[in-house]
């Protein structure tokens, strides 16, 4: 695996700060930045010199000679002359007898009170673009194999309709799996779905009474049984809420359920089923990998309840008050300064969330061996999941080596700022608005392709469609507020999916165009040009690109990073002829570069769960 140009130059700078200050420097971070003034700059001379009360631009030029000693001791003569350092460049010079460095730096030159402007040998580039080209995974070593992650993501509910509201879990929870696993973790998926409660009691009891309500029908779509369940639970709710008996014979049934009873059993697993069958429906619009299998509703939970309160209880992190069992938090209080409790067992002897997700936190540790738990909830159960994991910490079920995170996530918004609502002012069907989205990408699609069939272009406008949604939920910091614009989502313009998808469509068609028997490797050399050093720079910064995204679950940065590549690459094609190149073997390294750039666009949008076409 290859290992990214600026961890080797932090190697190599840390490697001489210690050869020139000892101990004081061990373990000292480079700081190794991009740079205008040359390919990177190493800012950690200054935070070292303030700790040792040295002259800063002293130290960075003893460490410069010892980086590139010929480099560094012509770079700052001057100042050395007026620091009187010329004994500590000697030194320095000794010192790089004795430390072994990469060999990817070309040059050093002290600026300012003390920064190191660092200019790598255009071999290095080329070697690092050899490394990656062709390689799968690009030369990205996989971290966290044998760890295991459970995400919980998604967590519609039975018997109702999928709306704007389930997007943003969706779509995010999907990109942090396919980014984990690409990082070797084993990931467990985990759909918490809403199908316990009340409301089961209103719709068994009325499919019991009304049996000609359950239409006979064989194989059917997901879109036909959300249909059948919306009618269900709406004339359900005008008969719950006008018929004060069958109001009273619902709310029996909920505990005949609870009880096992297996009628009301039947015609919940009834619901259960055609829910899921719709469900999956809507993921396969959305190309998540949520399946059925990775459904665990607050059902599965519904036996350990009573013996989870009963051990917190035991253990003496919730008690009694008012009636009902509750886990209290020095630092958890309401405006009225009285404490805010964590109810884990409601006054009427029912279980609230609290006690469904202690005890999924219990069996993620205990059976699913998580050493990490991510939940991706809206921002507005923060304080829920904060006292939940306190509870669960202080309980035990949450180990000091388990790490549990809410990776929280701001609302959409439609263009006028506000939550988005259709005209009439109802919550948004999300398969209306993938279908909107789709019909917005026809027109795109045909400005590019003005002569393709129908069929094709509706094919081509569900990857653009699709994409697009997805790309401006995961292009968004995830815990800001977004606006659901499907004009600007859809534009060949600007950051958006369609421009990254046209831009990979586009390296392509480059490719295809090249002279026969062009081959496309890379040389001893390459990167003179400074657009074609600019992208070869950047496209090795993938890789610590994809770290930091996993590391704060931040897909945005993986999206920004794409579309300063594809920016990088346009400005490349413009300088720097590939088709028409002087030589062959020019050529051959800028396909080299176009290439490894339409790898890396492919990849990182798979991470983020969106196709990249080879035409478009």
């Amino acid at each position: 695996m290859a290992k990214a140009l600026s961890e080797i130059l932090a190697d190599d700078v840390r490697a001489a700060l210690t050869a020139v200050l000892g101990d004081a420097a061990r373990g000292a971070d480079p700081l190794i930045r991009p740079s205008d003034h040359a390919d990177f700059q190493a800012n950690g001379v200054l935070p070292l010199a303030k700790a040792v009360k040295g002259n800063p631009r002293e130290l960075a030029t003893r460490v410069a000679a010892v980086l590139a000693p010929a480099a560094g001791a012509a770079a700052d003569a001057a100042g050395s002359a007026e620091a009187g350092t010329a004994a500590g460049a000697e030194d320095a010079e000794a010192a790089a007898e004795t430390v072994p460095t990469s060999g990817v730096i070309a040059a050093v030159e002290v600026a300012g009170p003390g920064f190191l402007n660092l200019t790598l040998t255009a071999a290095a580039l080329a070697a690092q673009a050899a490394e990656r080209l062709g390689d799968p995974r690009l030369g990205v070593p996989p971290t966290a194999v044998g760890r295991t992650t459970v995400i919980d993501y998604s967590q519609p509910n039975i018997a109702k309709e999928m709306h704007v509201g389930h997007l943003r879990s969706t779509v995010i929870g999907d990109a942090l799996v396919r980014l984990l696993e690409f990082d070797g973790r084993t990931v467990l998926r985990q759909n918490h779905l809403g199908d316990w409660g009340t409301q089961f009691g209103m719709l068994i009891q009325y499919l019991v009474e009304h049996p000609e309500a359950r239409p006979a029908r064989a194989e059917h779509s997901g879109e036909a049984a959300i249909s059948w369940l919306t009618t269900l639970y709406r004339d359900a709710r005008v008969l719950f809420e006008s018929d004060t008996e069958f109001a009273d014979r619902a709310r029996k049934r909920v505990v005949t359920l609870q009880g096992g009873d297996e009628e009301s059993l039947a015609a919940w697993r009834e619901m259960v089923a055609e829910s899921k069958r719709y469900f999956e429906d809507v993921y396969a619009r959305l190309d998540v990998r949520l399946v059925d299998a990775d459904a665990v509703g607050e059902s599965f939970y519904n036996p350990y309840l009573a013996e989870v309160a009963a051990d917190l209880e035991k253990r003496g992190v919730a008690v009694w008050s008012e009636g009902a069992l509750c886990v209290f938090f020095e630092d958890i209080k309401g405006p009225d300064g009285d404490p805010v409790p964590l109810i884990v067992r409601k006054s009427d002897g029912g279980f609230g969330y609290a006690a469904t997700d202690l005890a999924a936190v219990r069996y993620r540790v205990n059976t699913l061996k998580a050493d990490q738990i991510l939940y991706v909830v809206d921002s507005r159960q923060a304080l829920h999941f904060r006292m939940v994991f306190e509870a669960a910490r202080r309980a035990g079920y949450l180990p000091a080596d388990v790490e549990a995170v809410h990776v929280q996530f701001g609302s959409v918004l439609g263009t006028d700022g506000k939550p988005f609502k259709t005209r009439a002012g109802k919550t948004v069907r999300l398969i209306e608005l993938l279908d909107n989205a789709v019909d917005h990408a026809v027109a795109t699609v045909e400005e590019k392709n003005p002569g393709l069939p129908a069929a094709d272009t509706r094919a081509e406008a569900k990857v653009v469609g699709i994409g697009a949604v997805k790309y401006a939920d995961l292009s968004t910091s995830r815990t800001k507020d977004y606006i659901f614009d499907l004009d600007r989502m859809v534009s060949l313009h600007g950051n958006t999916s369609v421009y990254l998808q046209y831009a990979h469509a586009r390296i392509h068609s480059i490719l295809r165009k090249l002279p026969a028997g062009t081959e496309v490797r890379v040389h001893g050399e390459l990167a003179l040009e400074p657009a074609e050093r600019k992208l070869a720079l950047h496209l090795d910064d993938f890789g610590a690109t994809v770290a930091a995204v996993i590391e704060n679950f931040e897909p945005h940065r993986l999206a920004s990073y794409l579309y300063a590549l594809a920016q990088t690459f346009s400005d490349f094609y413009e300088n720097c002829p590939v088709l028409k190149a002087p030589t062959d073997a020019v050529r051959e390294n800028r396909a080299a570069l176009v290439e490894l750039t339409g790898e890396t666009l492919k990849l990182g949008l798979a991470l983020l769960g969106i196709s990249a076409p080879d035409q478009l």
